[in-house]
């Protein structure tokens, strides 16, 4: 496996940072931003620490890669959360300080745009958490979701092992974040399809990855990605956005990491349950689960082009559909096909 430093794990009290390293959504959407920071401090008993570009939209990418180094270098910080999300990311992690955040590793938590600063983070062999952002796991309407706070929980403070076999409903039609009221509702919840695996062998070994279209950005850059042999032994995790990517870019994204040489290498594949809703593209339950087994489709059959026997398991519990398992990124996860479930480690 590859060698990852080993973080401490938290202390109810400590200090976290809070920042927002893509879109300053926060800026425009306070009371969201201010009820994940209120959930921090009461369900977690944490204090978030805003940095300057936290709440600025259109801050520069120098202002933003600035914010990230000093709460890596600041011993009084234990951890960093994101707030969102955005589109940008890969354009600032030139601009950070390699000897900084390497002389000061400590947990980062983001998905989305972030999945760049967790690509950044695991070249440097410092293991991160995938979820759990402020403005969407943290401020919930009405209330976290039980499988997102467990697995902040043991992210933060309890390490151990975290067993899914897929919970039995989801969402993924938001409220919108401009209706103040919104935040004491509760979202409409769906009967989720399960688990759908493929491949008859279990597979442990670490995991690597994140979302579609960063993924797609990353290839293009070809900078920051591990070597082929550096895949050896992993699981490849993804998930695809609120913008719901067409079919050929999720095979692209696939092909490109076949023709690396990826699927010769990798223990197995987890793939996200897929997010088929958004304010522009409102579709229908049976719109949306059509969506998700075409995706389901691509993914394999692009995969076992490449190899036919590695498990693939998806539609699992992770990236812009809730509820969402925050991923140990860097750690060790177990897929066993033979009793259908996803063991994660946390240690």
């Amino acid at each position: 496996m590859s060698e990852f430093v080993k973080l401490p794990k938290l202390s109810r009290g400590d200090k976290v940072a809070i920042l927002s390293p893509s879109a300053g959504l926060p800026g425009k959407f306070p009371w969201v931003q201010d009820l994940g920071l209120e959930r921090l401090r009461n369900t977690f008993g944490l204090e978030p620490v805003e940095y300057p570009t936290t709440r600025v939209m259109g801050a520069s990418l120098e202002a933003r890669a600035a914010d990230i180094t000093s709460a890596f270098a600041d011993s009084k910080i234990k951890a960093i959360i994101t707030s969102i999300g955005g589109s940008d990311q890969i354009k600032l992690i030139k601009l950070l300080d390699a000897d900084v955040i390497r002389a000061n590793p400590k947990p980062f938590f983001g998905f989305s745009d972030n999945t760049h600063l967790h690509i950044y983070l695991s070249s440097l062999g410092i293991p991160s958490y995938y979820g759990g952002a402020v403005m969407t796991q943290f401020a919930m309407q009405s209330e976290m979701m039980r499988p997102t706070v467990e697995t902040l929980n043991k992210a933060l403070f309890e390490g151990g092992t975290y067993v899914t076999a897929g919970e039995e409903s989801y969402n993924d039609i938001s409220l919108e974040w401009a209706d103040e009221t919104n935040l004491a509702k509760r979202r409409v919840m769906e009967p989720n399809d399960g688990l759908f695996w493929d491949g008859q062998a279990d597979a442990q070994g670490q995991l690597w990855g994140g979302c579609v279209e960063s993924l797609i950005a990353q290839c293009a850059v070809g900078k920051y990605l591990p070597n082929v042999e550096d895949m050896a032994g992993k699981i490849l995790f993804l998930e695809t956005s609120e913008n719901i990517p067409p079919m050929w870019a999720v095979r692209y994204l696939l092909v490109g990491l076949g023709e690396r040489g990826w699927f010769d290498q990798l223990a197995g594949v987890m793939v996200g349950r897929p997010k088929a809703w958004n304010p522009e593209r409102q579709q229908s339950a049976e719109t949306k689960a059509d969506y998700r087994r075409r995706q389901r489709e691509t993914v394999l059959s692009t995969i076992r082009e490449y190899n036919g026997e590695i498990p693939v398991v998806q539609n699992v519990d992770f990236g812009h559909t809730d509820p969402q398992l925050v991923l140990p990124v860097g750690g060790v996860a177990m897929l066993s096909s033979k009793s259908g479930t996803i063991s994660l480690d946390y240690s």
